[in-house]
């Protein structure tokens, strides 16, 4: 069972974990031990509520692919028992991530004193850049 907030649990059966080899340095322990986590879960299959759903499917993100299936690798960590609890974890925030409003942009114009610090720098730099040039004698 993991809790999202106080009112949303995911059951244990809405996720699949299934143990892989990970990749990168770590020795023969590397080559014989299946310490990576490989999570699946399957948005529209789950019992989260449909504004959670809707938001996690509306996300931009590489985790989540076109059917709706968030798949997260975690193998930072030597043994499976921590990569099972990172993986859970960064599941958890993908969701919670979901449901964070933003906050709408007020557009604003740049002030009188930033324009003409900006014009002056630009001016300062195509002199430096005219000096630069061939010296005619």
């Amino acid at each position: 069972m993991l809790k999202i907030s106080n009112t949303v649990e995911l059951a244990e059966w809405e996720i699949e974990l299934n143990a892989i080899r990970s990749q990168g340095s770590g020795g023969q322990n590397v080559n014989k031990v299946a310490t990576a986590i490989h999570l699946r879960f399957d948005i529209k299959r789950s019992s989260l509520p449909a504004v959670y759903k809707e938001k996690l499917l509306a996300l931009s993100d590489a985790r989540i692919s076109s059917d709706g299936v968030i798949v997260i690798k975690a193998q930072s960590f030597r043994t499976q028992e921590k990569n099972k609890q990172d993986a859970l974890d960064r599941l958890k925030e993908l969701i919670l991530s979901a449901m964070v409003v933003q906050k709408k942009r007020r557009a604003t114009k740049p002030t009188k004193s930033s324009q003409t610090k900006r014009m002056d720098s630009k001016s300062k730099r195509g002199n430096t850049k005219v000096l630069r040039g061939k010296v005619n004698y």
